[in-house]
């Protein structure tokens, strides 16, 4: 027992206190709990992770405030703790995908006229190809026509000659819209001869008036239409029920084989053995795609030349400031760039993160701060072992649909880019309960980034959540009728506003919502007028011009100029 403190006069320091076993118990399993929570040793933290690598962008160490490696181990802090809302958002539960046709919406049997065949051949990557897929469908409900099914792209960048059949389940594809559209597997013959499809290529955002005008007529005369190069040749905005057949195909009717499907699951299971939650992050940091990007990233003389003899392939891709790209927000953030923003947004370094990418330009050197932040990095190639992965490794688009599924099944996808699967797979996030989805708002973010170590830890996560908001998927983040259509399908959402409904939306089934007594509300989007085949009458110069304005309305879609060069390998690139 202590002794009690002596009154006066000069007196011996008190004898350390015994404190009971219990009081050290305590004592020891706070010190533990500091631990788990505090930040890695600062030789490690990320504000710290760039100042032992050369960079040009790196700011020079200095005797001025905040200028010295000094300063920034002075002012850092530690992480905060990982936020309750990081694996979902808490308005989710309001918000379901509704795709249902009206009553206006005849049966296929009822409109599709005979002897009327669409051909349609897509274009670029497996996700590019899917656009073009789910545009087909409605294409073919526009002209009353029995679609064929569509022919894959075995000659693009990816060079992989797997055909549909061997990509997605033919037979649920067909049967799965019979009451859409009337599809078939082959073009019938005639009088036991194959038939000879009129080849056409109908304009980028090509409008309901478009089809009738330029496609109709040629199948009315042909009866067999092959539409080549088909991305992106669908207007973003239809009729209400020609956008809710779209969602119906790309989240309902278009799904993989049974064999990718089955190893696809395999991998996601094997990330929640990993941990309760994972991250799926969408890499993009491919020499080609950095090639094309034009921008710079630090590496000096051996950077420029590397990715300056990728880009020579394409004679009319000229580049004159690097550096304007990534100040525009148009580049993909380096590994480390994504790490220093997951951080900043609370994640702790023990999340599992399962990486989709090629082939990353700098190899592990480039990883190397990433892995850093995150130790626990995986890719489909790291949780299998070959055998598993040898029915789809010699195929770019069944190994680009195991990590589809893989991110799709994540609970939080975070996309480096504004591609065609960053964008497929926000919108289809979106349409299943907003699952979370974070896209670098790359353009507030570079040059916070820059400055970073002009400022404490704090300070700089407090930035990047600030100007992450509008970017984490969700509800109502982009306005009805704003972005790709693929990525915003707005008038797929609906909002529940009370407890009662009348019935239960298919997407609801497949989503897992069994609440068969709430009430919802479509989210609605600009009205588009449904022309019928009398009114479509303008000229193919005033079709062009509203394909253009229809292709230019929307002023998020800042990748759109990337989509418009007609070289197919230049597309290919970034298709995915």
């Amino acid at each position: 027992m202590a002794q009690p403190r002596r009154r006066g006069g000069h007196h011996k320091c008190p004898r350390p206190a015994v404190l009971p076993a219990a009081a050290l118990l305590l004592l020891f399993l706070a010190a533990v709990a500091l631990l788990y929570v505090s930040p890695p040793p600062v030789s490690d933290h990320p504000v710290l992770a760039s100042s032992r690598r050369r960079s040009p962008h790196a700011l020079q160490n200095s005797s001025g405030a905040g200028g010295t490696v000094e300063s920034e181990r002075r002012e850092i802090s530690r992480l905060p703790r990982e936020a309750d809302d990081l694996w979902g958002s808490k308005f989710s539960s309001k918000f379901y995908g509704c795709s249902n046709s009206s009553s206006k919406f005849l049966d296929s049997s009822v409109v599709t006229q005979p002897n009327r065949y669409l051909m349609i051949v897509t274009s670029g990557g497996l996700n590019q190809q899917r656009t073009g897929i789910v545009d087909a469908v409605v294409a073919a409900r526009i002209l009353n026509a029995t679609l064929i099914v569509p022919k894959l792209d075995q000659t693009s960048f990816w060079k992989d000659a797997s055909n549909f059949s061997e990509i997605f389940d033919v037979d649920w594809f067909i049967s799965n819209l019979s009451k859409d559209v009337k599809i078939v597997k082959e073009l019938p013959e005639i009088g036991g001869k194959p038939r000879t499809p009129h080849r056409m290529r109908v304009p980028r955002k090509c409008t309901q008036r478009c089809y009738l005008n330029r496609v109709l007529p040629a199948l009315l005369k042909k009866h067999a239409v092959r539409l080549t190069k088909f991305d992106y040749r669908l207007a973003n905005r239809l009729d209400t029920d020609l956008q809710k057949l779209r969602c119906r195909v790309n989240y309902h009717a278009l799904r993989f084989t049974g064999l990718i499907e089955e190893m696809g699951e395999k991998l996601i299971q094997r990330m929640r053995g990993r941990s309760k939650y994972f991250i799926a992050l969408h890499l993009r940091f491919e020499p080609d795609m950095l090639a094309f990007s034009g921008c710079y990233y630090g590496g000096g003389e051996n950077e420029r030349k590397e990715l300056g003899a990728i880009r020579k392939r394409w004679k009319t891709l000229h580049v004159s400031n690097p550096d304007k790209g990534r100040r525009q927000g148009r580049c993909p953030l380096t590994p480390e760039e994504v790490g220093l923003m997951l951080r900043a947004l609370g994640y702790r370094n023990d999340v599992h993160i399962y990486v989709a990418s090629g082939e990353i330009y700098g190899g592990a050197s480039t990883l190397a701060p990433l892995k850093a932040l995150f130790p626990n990095l995986h890719t489909k190639e790291t949780i299998s072992s070959k055998d598993e992965l040898a029915p789809f490794s010699k195929y770019s688009s069944r190994m680009a649909a195991l990590d589809f599924i893989v991110c799709d099944g994540s609970d939080a996808f975070v996309t480096n880019n504004n591609g065609n699967m960053a964008k497929i797979l926000a919108g289809r996030r979106r349409y299943f309960r907003h699952k979370r989805t974070i896209r670098p708002n790359a353009k507030r973010l570079y040059p916070l980034i820059l400055n970073r170590r002009n400022m404490s830890w704090d300070a700089f996560s407090s930035k990047v959540r600030m100007f992450q908001k509008g970017f984490m998927g969700e509800p109502k983040e982009l306005r009805p009728g704003r972005g790709e259509f693929h990525e915003n399908p707005s008038t797929c959402i609906c909002e529940k506003t009370d407890g009662k409904t009348a019935a239960k939306s298919n997407s609801q089934i497949e989503a897992g919502s069994s609440n068969d007594t709430e009430r919802g509300i479509a989210i609605s989007e600009p009205a588009v007028l449904n022309y019928t085949d009398e009114e479509a009458g303008r000229s193919e110069a005033e079709e062009d011009a509203s394909a253009e304005r229809e292709e230019t309305f929307d002023a998020e879609a800042d990748d759109d100029a990337l989509l418009r060069p007609e070289d197919p390998e230049l597309e290919g690139i970034l298709s995915d």
